[in-house]
């Protein structure tokens, strides 16, 4: 493990802390524009989302309705809350190819892309301890005063993300302060994701404000529209 690695997971609470943990239950809305521009308002406004540490799965309930999403790499599942199939769909990231930027989202797209963001997002930055990713430390950054060391990783096959190659950027603090990638499912588009708002959960230290914009050229911020807006309120570790 790098020495920058290192400084972000004691940051963030410790990897003895992280590793006996098995699970995540977040109760977050997740809004901004493409939701809007993909056919889906609010589809994912007040949602109870479980996750497990260690293998990517993500369960989404969605309190009021009789529904459920089930996120897993290779198949979406969408049930009843009481856990009746409704729909189920293997290969899931092969029903992206072809789309354009305003092609309308069925529930199971915005499963597949709110999984594996989720995934990847609740797990930072421990998930880059596991098996099969890379890290290594780039040249660190000036923001608003302040300098950002940068960790460059590649996510193995086996996980989906984003895209392989991801950006984490941590301030003098060690607390991730932006997270920066291309989304491959939307054919490369960009992503400055800002992470804020730190709580104490059980001794891990989680930023429960994420806010995503595009980005141009040299990780310029497009602050117009905000994409995406991730809003945590109760957080249990188990």
């Amino acid at each position: 493990m790098n020495d920058l690695l290192k400084t972000a997971i004691e940051a963030h609470g410790s990897l003895s802390r992280w590793n006996e943990l098995k699970e995540v239950r977040v109760e977050a809305s997740l809004t901004g524009a493409i939701w809007y521009v993909k056919g889906k308002p609010d589809v994912l406004k007040d949602v109870v989302m479980t996750i497990d540490t260690r293998t990517e799965r993500l369960v989404t309930d969605f309190p009021g309705q009789d529904k459920r999403t089930i996120f897993e790499p290779n198949r979406i599942m969408l049930e009843t809350a009481g856990g009746t199939p409704i729909e189920v769909r293997d290969d899931p990231e092969k029903s992206f190819e072809g789309q354009q930027r305003e092609t309308p989202w069925d529930d199971i797209h915005v499963a597949y892309f709110q999984g594996e963001a989720l995934w990847t997002y609740l797990n930072t930055p421990f998930i880059y301890t596991y098996e099969g990713f890379e890290s290594e430390e780039i040249t660190s950054i000036e923001v608003e005063g302040e300098t950002w060391r940068r960790l460059k990783v590649t996510f193995p096959d086996n996980v989906k993300s984003h895209t392989r190659e991801q950006i984490s950027c941590f301030g003098p603090d060690g607390l991730l302060r932006r997270h920066d990638y291309t989304v491959d499912i939307l054919g490369g588009a960009t992503g400055l994701n800002y992470a804020s708002d730190y709580r104490d959960v059980d001794g891990i230290i989680v930023p429960t404000k994420r806010r995503i914009y595009a980005y141009e050229g040299d990780y310029v911020k497009v602050p117009e529209p905000l994409l995406v807006a991730i809003d945590m309120g109760e957080i249990t570790f188990r």
